[in-house]
């Protein structure tokens, strides 16, 4: 078995695919329509990898995120990537926390409220 996707109801695909592609760094891999009012996009780092799917419905204005689900993303640097977060207005959520001396990470929100975690290990 292999995990190949986490779902999201968005209520922007626009502005989420805007969220992923140039906050997270991810591409999408497809985008297609899905039925009358209905969006659906699949990015990933790269091809193969375990992607996000965003699905849009054209009457959905408010997404229902559970609080205590998180998504991680490796950085190369958490002070670099705090630094590019804060240039692009995005406001940090918590973090940075160190739990050890060989992982920091810091968390942020995406435009539907899903926490975002960029997480160093060293």
């Amino acid at each position: 078995m292999s995990y190949l996707w986490t779902t999201i109801k968005v209520k922007d695909l626009v502005e989420s695919i805007d969220f992923y592609e140039n906050i997270v760094d991810l591409k999408v891999q497809r985008r297609f329509e899905a039925g009358p009012d209905r969006e659906i996009a699949f990015l990933a780092a790269a091809a193969g990898q375990t992607e996000i799917e965003l699905i849009s419905d054209q009457d959905k204005t408010k997404s229902d995120i559970g609080k205590d689900i998180s998504l991680g993303f490796e950085v190369d640097s958490v002070e670099e990537k705090v630094k590019f977060l804060k240039e692009k207005g995005i406001e940090i959520q918590s973090g940075p926390i160190s739990p050890n001396p060989q992982i920091e990470f810091f968390y942020v929100l995406d435009p539907n409220g899903v926490k975002i975690q960029f997480v160093e290990n060293k």
